[in-house]
Order: structure tokens, then sequence, then C-alpha cells
């Protein structure tokens, strides 16, 4: 056995050994079930532990198993999705799900390689999926497990650069080469998570200390090494509440672009550039995408909402609308919709944001 390779066992026996010791007891970590170990991984892209773990054991009591999100209506799997974010997520997965159900007979495909030609699993979650659920010799490179190869190597290179996402690719795939490799690939992730944390690594209490560069050169606050994102685009867009006979109206999102096929107050963007005042915004707005002509326009307030490169600004108004059909122009499709049965439809997080804005708002004039 060669030097390198008698390193690589080294730090793979102190990683398992670490795992074994201090993993979190975690729900998806309770089952081999790979349709269970899909759903999670999924989730927790982007998405913190402590967030995903509700939303797990309540997709999975409604969709047990792969034939059962298959057959579900998209919108079903979205009101049990919202909140998480980033529903495209959601929409592969329910894709995927009738994939699997029709052409491998309910029964996930063992290989990365397959995996990969599955709508919405990439090279990580092939990775993860084949590793974990079928223990087969797979890497994963994300952002934990990034930030751990780049300390542990003295990685200080750009890590978003071509070369360098191949090294990490490369030192995860020896890593994961050996006895239980969804293991190993789950107690870098782990070590990421718990004790390599971005800022104030815990340094003194890692397995790997003793064979860490940045440990050694005494730089491991500073990796990895990013380039300055991009300041995310602003948007600035309008939403109203519009009541008839007890109801409120929402549409639906088209099927592409920012939250697609998700329900909202009925609005759209603001002109800012072209000087547009919100309440010029929302009249307009309604005219456009619904056809409908507002007598009355109230600001209740306004929120703000993150997205991956967008920062919104959401003017929420109260609107009294002229008697008329809804004609749409726009959006996909629209309900009057009971306000305690707002729940149960699949709304973004910015529209939630409005609705409670609204509900203090009602309170105080109350």
């Amino acid at each position: 056995m060669t030097v390198d390779r008698r390193r690589v066992e080294r730090l793979r026996a102190d990683l398992l050994q670490w795992y074994d010791a201090n993993r979190r007891d975690l729900p998806w970590r309770r089952t081999r079930d790979p349709y269970a170990i899909w759903v999670s991984e999924t989730m927790l892209q982007q998405t913190r532990v402590e967030t995903v773990i509700p939303y797990y054991e309540r997709f999975l009591e409604r969709f047990p198993d792969v034939q059962s999100l298959a057959d579900a209506e998209e919108e079903e799997v979205f009101s049990l999705w919202a909140g998480l974010g980033y529903y495209s997520r959601a929409r592969n997965l329910h894709r995927a799900a009738g994939e699997v159900a029709r052409e491998h007979g309910g029964e996930l495909p063992r290989s990365a390689e397959a995996l990969r030609g599955l709508p919405g699993i990439g090279r990580y979650t092939a990775g993860a999926l084949a590793s974990i659920a079928f223990d087969a010799p797979e890497a994963i490179v994300d952002g934990n497990v990034i930030r751990v190869l780049t300390r542990l190597y003295g990685i200080r290179e750009d890590v978003g650069g071509k070369e360098v996402v191949a090294r990490l690719w490369r030192e995860a795939e020896r890593l994961a080469s050996g006895e239980r490799p969804g293991d190993l690939n789950q107690a870098l992730m782990e070590l990421g998570a718990l004790l390599c944390t971005p800022r104030s690594p815990h340094c003194l209490a890692c397995p790997l200390t003793r064979s860490c560069d940045a440990r050694q050169q005494g730089d491991a606050a500073e990796l990895p090494k990013k380039a300055k994102k991009a300041a995310p685009k602003r948007l600035e867009a309008t939403c109203a509440l519009i009541e008839r006979r007890g109801k409120i109206l929402i549409t639906r999102r088209p099927e592409r672009g920012l939250m697609a096929g998700m329900w909202e107050l009925a609005g759209g963007d603001l002109l800012s550039d072209a000087g547009e005042t919100p309440e010029a915004g929302i009249r307009r707005a309604l005219r456009e995408h619904t056809g409908l002509v507002v007598k009355q326009v109230t600001l209740a307030g306004k929120v703000s909402h993150a997205f991956t490169h967008r920062a919104l600004r959401l003017f929420v108004f109260r609107c009294d609308a002229e008697p008329g059909r809804v004609r749409l122009n726009g959006p996909q499709a629209h309900r009057w919709v009971r306000p305690d049965a707002l729940g149960e439809v699949p709304l973004g997080k910015a529209t939630r944001k409005a609705l409670a804005l609204l509900e203090v708002a009602t309170e105080e004039r109350a």
C-alpha cells in the first residue's frame, strides 16, 4: 500500500470512528428505504436540517412510497412543500416519481449513472443515494464537504474554478472508495455541519486535526476561497387582497420562472424604472392580469423577501374591485378561496408574509 493510500485509509478510519460516536439522530438515518432517503436528500438541498425534519415527516406520512407520490396531483405535492422554498425541487421529485413508477417498477435505479437520468437528480444527489441507500462507492460534494476538503488539503484557490471542482470530486472519490461509503459521505457532511463550520471552526475537537493543512497553517477560518457574489437583483412588485362574498382572489403563477406554479394574491411587477407608483402599479397589474378595475386602493404596508439571486420588495394593498368576471392574462388560473382555507393552498413565502401583514393591519384597525 502506498503512503498516499495509507493516509486515505487513516482519514477514513478517523472519520468513521468519529461519526459512529457523534452523528445526530435524524429520521432519515433510521431507514434504508431508498425512496425515503431520496426525499430527504431532495429536501436538504440548500435547506437547514431542523427546517426539513417536520416537512420530511409530513411528506412521508402522506406519500409513503414512490407510487403514492407518482399518483398525486402536483398541487397537493406543492401544498406539502410550501414553506421549504426552491419549489422546482418538488416539481422534479414528483416528475421523477412518475418516471420511476412507469419505467422502473416503482424501484429507484441503483447506479449513480442511472439515477442521474431522472429529473432533478444531479451528480451530488445521485452520489448520495447510491452510497447511502445502495452502499455504492460514489462520492458527494456539497457545501459542507467542500469546506472540509479545502481545509484538510489546503486548497486555497477559488472553489468555483473548474480545476478546483474536479480536484474536490477526485479527493471525495478517493475517500468514498472503501467500506461503508454512505457513512463515510455522511461523516464528511456531519463534520462540516458540526465542527468544521464556516466561522470559528472547532479544530481541537476535530478527528482530522493532525492531518489538516489549514489547521497547521492557521487559516482554517479563511477557507474555502470563493469569488465575491454579485449583488442580488432588486425587484419591486404589488399584490392585493380582493374579497367577494367572503372569499379572497388568488392566482396561479405560470409553469416557468420564479415561483413557478405557486398561488399568490393577485398583482404584478411594478414598473419602477418608468417611475410608476405602487398605487398606479396595482391598478394597472390587476387590470392587465385579471381584467378587474378597482375603485378603492389602500396600502397595508410592504414586505421584503430574499430569493437566491433576487431581493423582492412587495407592496401589499387592500382593494375593492368593480363587478365583473376575472379574465386572466398571464396567470395560469384563479380561485376565490375562503380565508380559513388558504392554509391548504401552496403559497410562496412572500405571499404568506403579505397575508400576515394584512392580518396584523386588520387587527390594528379593529
